[in-house]
């Protein structure tokens, strides 16, 4: 294996993004994935997670075919775990880099792994938006969250830091797999924060608003 490229297992999770600094927590069922967690723990406790490129496909349902995977992903950290008596785990992943997939490892484990290389993104963990910028997703997102109906502590919202505020939103909004992607992908924080308000400014004109049909593919 090239030196610049570390193996990972891979946890595949339609809508569920992780970035860099941010926490995202899991609760872990299946058998292979159990698997997955234990080794983890006894070994670097890392985690690399991914959307399946069609999550509703029928090889992703009957496994016949390995599901086609997105490109790029993020690796985690196992920062807390608690494995409960049935031997299900709930974790939490810290994030650590996004990645892409450099190729597919053959492996013996019941789970997936690649091996990833994070050359290429920007990870500022320093990076700010703009005064207006910031002013228009704190807007957006009021506007977003009053069309589905939720309730928001704003004055708590406001205390973010811009990092935590864009990718927070980009984790929980509920919109599709494509468009969650695009988040991730993104190229800085201001890039991702573009298209976050686009998207939940076309989610909630579109019909049926917030609640209708799929954003942008």
């Amino acid at each position: 294996m090239d030196s610049s490229l570390l193996r990972v297992p891979i946890f595949r999770l339609a809508g569920a993004l992780l970035f860099p600094r941010s926490q995202l927590p899991l609760h872990i069922f299946e058998p292979r994935y159990r698997a997955m967690v234990r080794d983890e723990l006894a070994g670097d406790r890392l985690v690399a997670m991914v959307q399946p490129r069609d999550p509703v496909s029928l090889s992703a349902r009957k496994e016949e075919i390995p599901p086609a995977l997105f490109e790029v992903g993020c690796i985690g950290r196992i920062s807390a775990c608690d494995e409960l008596e049935d031997g299900r785990f709930n974790i939490v992943l810290e994030g650590l880099s996004r990645f892409r997939i450099a190729r597919e490892a053959e492996v013996t484990t019941p789970y997936r792994q690649v091996d990833a290389d994070r050359d290429g993104f920007d990870e500022d963990p320093d990076a700010v938006l703009g005064i207006a910028q910031r002013a228009e997703v704190e807007r957006e997102a009021r506007a977003y969250a009053d069309s589905l109906g939720y309730m928001v502590d704003w004055d708590s919202v406001a205390r973010l830091d811009d990092e935590m505020l864009v990718n927070g939103i980009s984790q929980i909004a509920p919109l599709d797999v494509g468009s969650k992607q695009a988040l991730l992908e993104a190229g800085d924080l201001a890039a991702r924060a573009d298209l976050l308000v686009q998207f939940m400014q076309f989610q909630r004109m579109a019909p049926g608003g917030a609640d209708g049909p799929e954003t942008m593919q």
